[in-house]
């Protein structure tokens, strides 16, 4: 079904809407009578209407530049009567006042920026009853431009510029000014430069624009350096009644912290700055005394900590406000670092690597979850420990089937990370002296999945009785914590001379056990590694020194990329050139807890100085001047082998005759037996008397000689602080 065709034929339909033509346009007649009408108003169909604020704005201005033309016209008519009247003198050969404009060089005119600017800006604000009395007014002033007779306009012009876009008569407008702003003069020169003026492309008077703000913003900024240097005072230290107020008043901490950075720019250039009739002393004394109030410390430590960081204590103050990123180890025996990071992201976590340096270790940044109770943590995947805790770990390197000893364990992140390393082989003895601390060691052991180790809770300082012959041994020493101030806050105020002495003390006591309990025999190892949590010269380098003195040991790399190189010299001590190898970590540049690490390799199970003599014999040699060279086994032995001697001279009671025919004569005296090299043989009873008395003189004076050198030592140390305060 449906409709039926139509087959008749229609009409075809006209043209479209826009295919019909236009009327033509009405033309606008201007007479010349009414131009000047025209400059206060616009005609369009016939009808008048005011003009915009903007185009009576460039009226004005043009009416202005006409006037100041004629005042240039007349000028210069008078100028050509003058010159006429000139014509009338004699003519003198040379330089005259008609050759004089041609001879002065010409100066083109700077573009005036501000004016060009606030134009543009006004030409965005105005709007379409303005661009179009701009457009009217532009075409009757371009006639008044052409020439200064009234002529009459076509009509097919004017309407013409009717229509014109608003786009081109602000382009005319702009040309316009170009041309009213330079001064027409009849020098062929002048007209030349402003036609290149006019030449040039808006790219290149924007560049103009540019280059001459750049100037004014330089001599603005020297301006102000120049201002800013003049009128800085130069800071003057508070008088005693003002230190005075300042105890008796709660401190101002504002006031404090700017003093501090006033005190700092003084001693970084100290000798332009400071205040007449002031020492270095008085303003580091004031500095020191800031610190401690503004950072709560005490006296003894801010000492310390100022002649250990003389430039960087403020940013290493600054560090111990801070606490440390969150960082937790990869237990490689049970999962991958990558797998754990997915896991961990999966439930809420942000993390990242902790940096090139390590493998295993991860930062976290914040978390939805607590990172000590989720199931991976209780599985054993990974360990909540410091990102300084790995470094001791890696200097030591340990390899499988080896025997370790951890003298310091608890509370067991060192120890699995070693078992870790070591793939639960070899065997690996946790040991540490605090019983209850060891239970942490036993717990942590098992949910890590370790299988290789044995705890144990000796002394270190006596472990050496328990057992030796350890491939390597890691001591962690307890410490002052001047490292881990963002952790215990108390340490600022509680630390003195005296913990540091006593930490010092067992220290050394702790590293020479752990010598001893190293194997230097050991195939592939032979190694020591000593670490601290501290920051003090006392705790570390002063240990190390102690330990390379006592023991047949030299310092070896760490191994570790980063980290500063120890101390060698440190105010009045001068530690082995060796300490250089040693690495020390600080909170305000590798973002780390304060750590340092020392490895050191046993090249002798020997004790040193101890020559080739048994314990149990004495050297004695006899001369014929009643003299008696005698060595203990503790001295050094000669190149020869021999033991050097010293001469100690003893009473004639004492000494036995010998024959003026030798010169000298050895004797080795035994406590057992004594044998004597000569044509006589002494008594036994006589010998034995005889090596009492010489022994129990020779340690009389070689005590009193040590106390001597005791005495002379502190008396100097006495007078160097008093020239130090002087």
């Amino acid at each position: 079904m449906g409709r039926k065709r139509d087959f008749t034929e229609r009409e075809k339909p006209g043209l479209g809407r826009k295919a019909k033509k236009q009327e033509a346009p009405s033309p606008v007649v201007l007479s010349m009578s009414k131009k000047k009408k025209a400059k206060s108003a616009k005609i369009i169909d016939g009808e008048k209407k005011k003009l915009g604020s903007r185009a009576k704005k460039r009226l004005k201005k043009r009416a202005v530049k006409k006037a100041e033309k004629q005042q240039m016209k007349t000028l210069k008519q008078k100028k050509k009567e003058l010159d006429k009247k000139s014509d009338s003198k004699p003519k003198v050969s040379g330089f005259t006042d008609e050759n004089q404009r041609w001879l002065k060089p010409t100066k083109k005119r700077k573009l005036p920026i501000e004016d060009v600017e606030k134009d543009e800006e006004e030409e965005e604000k105005s709007g379409s009853s303005g661009s179009d009395g701009e457009m009217m007014a532009d075409d009757f002033d371009h006639a008044d431009s052409g020439s200064d007779t009234d002529l009459e306009i076509p009509d097919e012009f004017e309407d013409d510029d009717s229509h014109i876009s608003d786009e081109e008569n602000s382009g005319d407008d702009t040309e316009e000014d170009g041309e009213e702003e330079t001064i027409e003069s009849d020098d062929g020169d002048d007209s030349s430069a402003d036609e290149d003026a006019k030449e040039m492309l808006p790219i290149e008077k924007a560049s103009q624009k540019l280059k001459l703000k750049q100037q004014r913003d330089r001599k603005l900024a020297e301006a102000e350096l120049q201002t800013n240097i003049s009128e800085m005072e130069r800071f003057a230290l508070p008088s005693g009644q003002e230190i005075e107020k300042e105890v008796a008043q709660p401190p101002d901490l504002a006031l404090i912290q700017q003093r501090i950075k006033d005190v700092m720019q003084v001693l970084g250039d100290f000798k332009n700055r400071r205040e007449n009739g002031r020492t270095r002393k008085e303003y580091v004394q004031q500095l020191k005394s800031d610190l401690c109030i503004y950072y709560s410390y005490n006296d003894f430590l801010m000492e310390k900590l100022m002649s250990l960081f003389p430039l960087e204590i403020i940013e290493f103050l600054e560090a111990n406000e801070v606490q440390r990123p969150v960082t937790i180890r990869t237990n490689t025996l049970k999962t991958r670092r990558r797998d754990l990071a997915q896991v961990l992201i999966n439930r809420g976590m942000n993390l990242d690597p902790i940096g090139k340096w390590s493998k295993v270790g991860l930062v976290v940044y914040d978390s939805q979850v607590p990172i000590g109770a989720t199931p991976e943590y209780l599985a054993g995947h990974y360990m909540l420990q410091g990102g300084s805790s790995f470094l001791p770990v890696m200097a030591l390197a340990p390899h499988e089937n080896e025997k370790i000893l951890d003298m310091a364990a608890a509370p067991g992140g060192k120890t699995t990370y070693i078992a870790a390393l070591m793939k639960n082989t070899g065997i690996l003895f946790a040991n540490d002296a605090n019983e209850v601390r060891s239970k942490a060691i036993v717990g942590n052991l098992h949910r890590m999945g370790i299988t290789n180790a044995v705890v144990s809770t000796h002394d270190g300082r006596h472990f050496p009785k328990v057992m030796t012959g350890f491939d390597r041994v890691l001591l962690d020493a307890p410490c002052s914590g001047t490292g881990v101030i963002s952790k215990d806050t108390a340490v600022k105020a509680n630390k003195d001379e005296k913990d540091i002495q006593r930490c010092s003390h067992l220290q050394k006591e702790l590293i020479l056990a752990a010598i001893d309990c190293c194997d230097a025999k050991s195939k592939s190892g032979g190694y020591i590694v000593y670490s601290t949590c501290s920051v003090l010269v006392e705790e570390n380098e002063w240990v190390i020194d102690y330990a390379l003195k006592k023991r047949n040991v030299k310092l070896v790399s760490t191994g570790l990329d980063f980290g500063r190189e120890g101390f060698t010299n440190f105010k009045e001590h001068r530690f082995h050139p060796s300490l250089k190898q040693t690495c020390r970590f600080y909170p305000h540049t590798h973002n780390l807890d304060g750590f340092f690490v020392a490895k050191l390799k046993k090249f002798s199970n020997k004790m040193p100085n101890q020559g080739n003599i048994p314990n149990n014999k004495t050297l004695i040699v006899m001369d014929t001047e009643d003299s008696k060279r005698t060595l203990s086994p503790k001295l050094k032995s000669t190149k020869d082998g021999q033991p050097e001697a010293k001469k100690v001279k003893l009473d004639k009671s004492s000494t036995q005759k010998v024959p003026k025919n030798k010169s000298t004569e050895r004797v080795f005296a035994n406590k057992s037996s004594h044998s004597a090299v000569g044509n006589e043989k002494p008594n036994q009873k006589n010998g034995d008397l005889g090596l009492k008395k010489v022994t129990t003189q020779i340690l009389k004076r070689v005590h009193d000689k040590k106390e001597s050198m005791k005495k002379y030592r502190t008396a100097q140390k006495v007078k160097r602080k008093e020239k130090s305060q002087l």
